[in-house]
């Protein structure tokens, strides 16, 4: 689902992720995990095509996101360690803009987002103004609006920060059942027994300007 071949990024003088490879494939949980300023967020912003890399190679699906950004794009979601929403909008009018963008039909569009919406108890706010949303409120909204395209990846940084115990709970959950299906989950996290609990894989990044994965199975909790 996700390759990752020798992937280089520098920063100036300074190597943020040096020679980096992992392969995640369909079905699978992986947690990528380091301090901060190892390089997390920088191999996630490069997979998702948001940043561009000095050397290797990255597909999804089998797609290049350097030669086939919009390809991949179809089959990924995004979710950034602070979500950068459109505070302008409320937060019906942003799900269905990424309803638009991913072609999803007016008619189908409610019956996608209800159900997470209800599950977040985010439904009664959903027509207040972005602007007026806490963290973890806008972090629930980037959520339902990542899972309602039916991508076939999802990438998050950091996605259980803000989120109180219950949320948390559901997006685990969520995140197994899109696994159960056939799609796989890309995630960064600095605690470490949040990964052992959850993952299929684990990679260790650290030491800022280089990267050192090591990987492990685990059995996911139930």
């Amino acid at each position: 689902m996700l390759n990752i071949q020798h992937f280089t990024k520098t920063y100036g003088e300074k190597r943020a992720v040096d020679d980096l490879s992992l392969h995640i494939a369909p079905g699978e949980i992986y947690g990528f995990i380091g301090h901060n300023g190892a390089g997390k967020t920088t191999t996630l912003k490069a997979a998702v095509g948001i940043l561009q890399f000095d050397a290797g190679e990255i597909t999804i699906g089998g797609h290049s996101i350097q030669t086939e950004p919009l390809a991949c794009k179809q089959l990924l979601a995004y979710i950034p360690d602070n979500p950068d929403l459109y505070d302008f909008m409320s937060g019906i009018q942003y799900l269905n803009f990424i309803a638009d963008v991913f072609g999803i039909p007016a008619a189908e569009r409610w019956a996608r987002i209800e159900p997470y919406a209800d599950a977040f108890e985010l439904t009664g706010d959903l027509g207040q103004p972005i602007s007026a949303y806490s963290h973890g409120m806008k972090q629930k909204l980037a959520i339902i609006a990542a899972w309602i395209h039916d991508p076939k990846l999802i990438i998050m940084d950091e996605p259980f920060v803000g989120l109180d115990p219950k949320a948390a709970h559901l997006l685990k959950g969520m995140m197994r059942e899109l696994c159960d299906v056939g799609g796989a989950i890309f995630f960064s996290t600095h605690v470490l027994e949040v990964a052992e609990k959850l993952c299929d894989k684990v990679a260790i990044i650290k030491g800022g300007s280089s990267s050192a994965p090591a990987r492990w199975r685990r059995s996911r909790a139930t």
